[in-house]
């Protein structure tokens, strides 16, 4: 039971609140702007209460002064200005647009992300574009021994350690030859995938730091359904991980990404795969064919 390679869609989605190394989100805002947030005032303190992270509101004009002491990396801006916007983004901060009651329309040239009725948006929004934004990993979720989280370009080397024995692609695609090859695909990967699907697969590792394996949620092309993947590592298989992992993902998938099903693909003879499938509360729908290969079909 493996996955196969996603190509890119575009969806955004919500994430768990989880640890933050977000220390400011900056609302630099032309004065239409200020008078906005100064009427949301009240919700934008409730988003930030009992976080790290503070927020302050500053002019778009005086930005300079303003941030004098705010370090880039530890900062999410968000402005109203398109020219500021550009100007943030020169100086190396991390930055979105913002659209309000008053500017509706502008247009932010550059942004990758534009922050659309503030009054609605929660703390793990700022935080997840920030993490996007700075190149940083999502963290999924937890388990009691587990943690599973975005895959990050430092993970290929533990994933070639992990798909060496032959038993790995017995029933799953393989890395590239070429691990530079593996690596860009991770690279592209972490944009498009993760950046506008909204999840994908995930590494999985024990809370001690070691990666053991891999496991999430992709779309094939042609089904309706999100499939579930899974690998664990050889040396770490007969302990219960892939059933603790799995259930991880599924329990997202339902509750943060409001998957009502989701699906399986498995060859007849995977035993161990079909057995974990079923325990996971997966029935068999039918029988389909993929590049040639028979694979049963199951759904939760």
């Amino acid at each position: 039971m493996g996955f196969h390679r996603m190509k890119p869609t575009y969806l955004f989605y919500r994430i768990p609140k989880d640890f933050s190394m977000l220390k400011y989100v900056v609302f630099a805002v032309t004065e239409m702007g200020r008078q906005v947030l100064d009427r949301s005032r009240g919700e934008l303190e409730q988003v930030f209460t009992g976080e790290k992270t503070e927020f302050l509101i500053i002019s778009a004009a005086q930005t300079e002064e303003s941030l004098s002491g705010i370090r880039q990396r530890e900062s999410l801006l968000l402005t109203d200005d398109p020219a500021c916007l550009r100007k943030l983004q020169a100086a190396g901060f991390y930055t979105a647009g913002l659209h309000h009651e008053e500017n509706q329309g502008t247009f932010f040239e550059g942004a990758a992300y534009v922050i659309e009725e503030i009054g609605e948006i929660t703390f793990s929004v700022y935080d997840e574009i920030y993490r996007r934004l700075a190149g940083l990993p999502l963290m999924i979720t937890r388990t009691k021994r587990l943690l599973i989280r975005e895959s990050t370009v430092e993970d290929v080397p533990e994933f070639y350690r992990i798909y060496r024995d032959p038993s790995i692609t017995k029933y799953m695609e393989d890395l590239f030859g070429d691990p530079e090859e593996e690596i860009a695909y991770m690279k592209e990967y972490i944009r498009q995938i993760y950046g506008f699907y909204g999840y994908g697969m995930w590494t999985v590792q024990l809370l001690s730091g070691e990666v053991i394996g891999r496991a999430g949620l992709s779309v094939r092309e042609g089904y309706e359904l999100p499939e579930l993947g899974f690998v664990i590592g050889c040396d770490y298989q007969g302990q219960g991980y892939a059933e603790e992992a799995c259930r991880a993902v599924l329990v997202y998938g339902k509750k943060e990404l409001s998957f009502e099903h989701v699906q399986a693909l498995v060859e007849e003879e995977n035993l161990p795969s079909r057995n974990l499938l079923i325990k996971l509360g997966f029935h068999f729908d039918k029988k389909v064919n993929e590049k040639g290969t028979e694979y049963l079909l199951m759904i939760d």
